[in-house]
């Protein structure tokens, strides 16, 4: 088995989260680690379930993403156990026998009844148990501890070689969609057609993407985390504003392209909101706080506002003064892994806040960066009717071309975004590296 393949490299990753969990187990003083993988919930009056998302802390172990009822027990010194639901089932198709890299790394029970798992787990000495409450059997209360909790989610931002070979494999998927995106696009789609097709070309369901995709045309590219997929197409195609992702054995990628219809002054804006975000990407480099990486975007941002003839202010009072903000009011981006928004952005590892800047609340991500974290590199110039108005009635007003912003106003916006892996050197694009092999 090759060392350099994500099977090769689990038995590597699968050390390393034993270490962290010999840590914090000694941290908050237990003697045992249970994590749950989560149970299928139904909907509310009905008997049909939401589709399934395994628990995060669950999926670090091993790479079980549709698998409800099943357990981690883990004592430090011995071999974790599996508790594996396997039940024999008609009605919907059941788990397969466990199989892969990382099976000879568990000992293993299968059960094939939820209420079985106490059977398999420790009835003495002091448990972590990290689960929802619905999860709960009896004599297993989930407690969380905060202090296991907060050193397992900071250092989950380290990523492990295994971890990075999924997320690449993760981005491969997701560039293959969005190509398809692109071509249906200019194909004339609606945003349902246009989805549908990124879909098809990434792999995926609409049950089990990392994320509901945002698939905006025209106007809906302002609306940040526009929800809906029209199936009516639009009478004109200005603009497509894709934000979309895929998912491999529980990590996720998280992908954002614009395409405009060819006008000229939108083309422009995108081409310098491309240039900036590359710039920035590079930025991502060991001892960089993520905070001054987003400062430094809002005056980026400011300069293409200003170079584009849409406001005339210099950039610096631009950010000063929350002008920048009406056109760019998200943060920069976010750690990212087997949560698409992934924990501890903003923590150390006993969970002390590190603030975000003074006037950014929305800021994913505040912690300095450091060789093996990978971030989502995001900006984006929107033109977002409530945040005009607020601008238009303001003292900046004059600044503005107000001409120049009613014609861009029905392209929504722009917004470009990669995953880019800090490391000892030159960041990896994960993003850029995906689509060039697939060119």
């Amino acid at each position: 088995m090759s060392l350099t393949t994500p099977s090769g490299l689990y038995a590597d990753h699968l050390a390393t989260v034993l270490g962290r969990a010999d840590t914090a187990l000694e941290r908050g003083g237990f003697d045992h680690l249970l994590v749950a993988s989560g149970i299928e919930k139904m909907r509310y009056l009905d008997d049909t379930p939401y589709p399934f998302k395994a628990s995060p802390q669950f999926k670090a172990w091993l790479p079980l993403t549709r698998h409800p009822h099943c357990w981690i027990s883990y004592t430090p010194g011995r071999k974790p156990v599996l508790v594996y639901y396997q039940p024999d089932d008609y009605w919907h198709v059941p788990p397969s026998a466990p199989s892969g890299a990382w099976v000879k790394h568990f000992d293993i029970r299968v059960i094939a009844d939820p209420a079985e798992a106490t059977q398999h787990l420790p009835n003495l000495g002091r448990a972590a148990i990290i689960a929802e409450h619905d999860a709960a059997l009896p004599g297993f209360e989930p407690n969380n501890p905060k202090a296991v909790l907060d050193y397992l989610h900071y250092h989950r931002a380290y990523k492990t070689p295994y971890e990075l070979g999924l997320m690449r494999r993760a981005q491969r998927k997701g560039a293959r969609g969005h190509l398809a995106a692109r071509q249906a696009f200019f194909g004339g789609g609606s945003e349902a057609q246009i989805n549908a097709l990124y879909l098809a070309g990434a792999g995926h369901t609409d049950s089990d993407v990392p994320y509901n995709n945002i698939v905006a045309l025209n106007e809906n590219g302002a609306t940040l985390h526009y929800q809906y997929k029209a199936i009516a197409k639009p009478a004109e195609h200005f603009s497509l504003l894709i934000d979309a992702g895929a998912e491999v054995d529980g990590y996720a990628s998280d992908i954002t392209r614009t395409w405009g219809n060819g006008d000229s002054e939108f083309a422009a804006l995108i081409d310098a909101v491309e240039r900036e975000q590359q710039a920035l990407c590079a930025m991502v480099r060991a001892g960089v706080d993520y905070r001054d990486l987003h400062l430094a975007c809002h005056r980026r941002l400011g300069g293409v506002l200003r170079e584009r003839g849409i406001v005339d202010m210099d950039p610096a009072s631009m950010s000063e003064t929350g002008v920048t903000s009406t056109f760019y009011p998200h943060g920069l981006g976010h750690p990212i892994g087997l949560q698409v928004h992934d924990v501890a952005g903003f923590s150390d590892e006993h969970g002390n806040l590190i603030p975000r800047p003074d006037g950014h609340p929305f800021l994913r991500m505040t912690r300095v960066l450091e060789p093996g974290m990978v971030v989502t590199i995001e900006p984006g110039l929107y033109f977002i009717p409530t945040l005009l108005s607020r601008l238009m009635a303001g003292p900046h007003a004059s600044c503005v071309d107000w001409a120049k912003v009613e014609h861009l106003a029905k392209f929504g916006g722009v917004r470009i975004e990669d995953e880019v892996h800090c490391t000892d050197g030159d960041p990896e694009n994960l993003t850029r590296d995906a689509f060039a092999e697939l060119a």
